[in-house]
C-alpha cells in the first residue's frame, strides 16, 4: 500500500503541463504552505501581495506600453477537521488590483472567487528511528472554486497583447485536485502540498489554462515555555500554467508560463494562536512569451483555532 501511495504523491507532483491566470497573482493563487496547528478547526486571516510587469517587449525590455500591476488580497480561510479521515479547508478572498501605465492607471477591488477543499487522510502513521519519534501523514483530495468574483470581459478586449489577469474573479467553475504530505523526524519535519487546478470556459468563452501550483518547505520546531512554538522555514515554490483559450479553439500568446521561486518564513504558535509570515523570491520564470515578468511576493496570516 504504501508503495502506490508514494506512486501517487509523485505523479500529482511531477503532472506534465505546458508552459497562467498568470503564475501566482491576479485571479487565483493556491498557495498553502504550513497549516496552522489545530486539532479541530481554525479561522483565520492571510494578506497576500504581489506584482507583475506587462506588456514587455520582444525581449523582455520596458516600452511606452509597459503596465506595473499590483495584487493585495485580504482572504478569511478556514479549516475543519471532520473525525481523524477528513479535513475541509474554505478561502473567501476580497482583492485589491493596481495597475500603472503611461497609457492609463487602473484600479478595481472586491469579492474574489470563493473556493473550498476537501481531503482525505490516506496515511497517518507514527513509529520510532531509534529512539526519536518519526511522524507520517499523507492527505489527498479535490475542491471546487465558485465564480463570485466579478469578470470583465471588456478588460480582455483592451489589447490582445496584455494577459487577462487584470480580473476580480474568472467567471468560471473550477475545480482542483489537492495533496499534502508532512514527514516530522523529532522537531524537524519536510512539508509538501501539491495542487492541480482545471479550469473551465466561463459564459464568454473565455478558458483559462490549467495550472499546477507545489511546494516543498523544510521546517524546525523552536519550543518555549511548553506553549510557544516557533518554526523558521525554507523551501521552493513552483507554479505552472497551460496557455489560456478563447472560443474553445484559439490560444492566448500572452499566457501560460511557469515560476521558480525560493521561499523563506517563519510560523508562530501559542496556545490557540497562530501566526506566520513567507517571503517569496523569483529565483526563474517565463511568462507569457516573455511578455510578462513576477515580482516577488508577500503572505503573512493570523488565525485562531477553536
Amino acid at each position: 500500500m504504501k508503495k502506490y501511495l508514494i506512486i501517487l504523491l509523485l505523479a500529482v507532483l511531477s503532472y506534465p503541463t505546458m508552459a497562467c491566470d498568470i503564475c501566482g497573482c491576479g485571479v487565483g493563487s493556491y498557495y498553502l504552505g504550513i497549516l496552522p496547528e489545530y486539532n479541530k478547526r481554525f479561522i483565520g486571516m492571510r494578506y497576500q501581495h504581489k506584482t507583475l510587469v506587462t506588456h514587455l517587449g520582444p525581449f523582455g525590455e520596458r516600452t511606452p506600453l509597459t503596465s506595473d500591476e499590483t495584487y493585495q488580497t485580504m482572504e478569511l480561510w478556514g479549516g475543519w477537521n471532520i473525525g481523524k479521515k477528513f479535513r475541509v479547508l474554505a478561502f473567501v478572498p476580497y482583492n485589491f488590483n493596481e495597475r500603472t501605465a503611461q497609457t492609463g492607471d487602473g484600479y478595481k477591488d472586491g469579492l474574489g472567487d470563493v473556493a473550498v477543499m476537501g481531503y482525505y487522510n490516506l496515511l497517518s502513521k507514527r513509529g520510532m528511528v531509534g529512539e526519536q519519534l518519526i511522524v507520517h501523514s499523507l492527505w489527498v483530495g479535490a475542491g471546487i472554486k465558485a465564480p463570485t468574483g466579478k469578470y470583465e470581459p471588456a478588460e480582455r478586449k483592451l489589447s490582445s497583447e496584455s494577459p487577462n489577469n487584470f480580473q476580480l474573479g474568472t467567471a468560471s467553475t473550477d475545480f482542483t485536485l489537492n495533496a499534502a504530505y508532512d514527514v516530522r523526524l523529532m522537531d524537524l519535519g519536510l512539508n509538501v502540498n501539491a495542487n492541480y487546478k482545471i479550469n473551465t470556459a466561463n459564459k464568454y468563452n473565455y478558458r483559462y489554462g490549467n495550472k499546477l501550483t507545489t511546494n516543498a518547505l523544510l521546517y524546525y520546531k523552536f519550543r518555549f515555555f511548553k506553549k510557544l512554538t516557533v518554526a523558521p522555514n525554507a523551501g521552493v515554490l513552483y507554479e505552472t500554467s497551460q496557455q489560456d483559450v478563447e472560443d474553445k479553439k484559439y490560444t492566448v500568446d500572452v499566457s501560460g508560463g511557469h515560476v521558480l521561486s525560493l521561499v523563506g518564513g517563519l510560523e508562530a504558535n501559542y496556545g490557540r494562536f497562530s501566526a506566520g509570515a513567507n517571503y517569496q523570491d523569483v529565483a526563474s520564470q517565463q511568462l507569457a512569451n516573455n511578455r510578462v515578468s513576477a515580482g516577488n511576493r508577500l503572505m503573512v496570516h493570523l488565525s485562531v483555532a477553536f
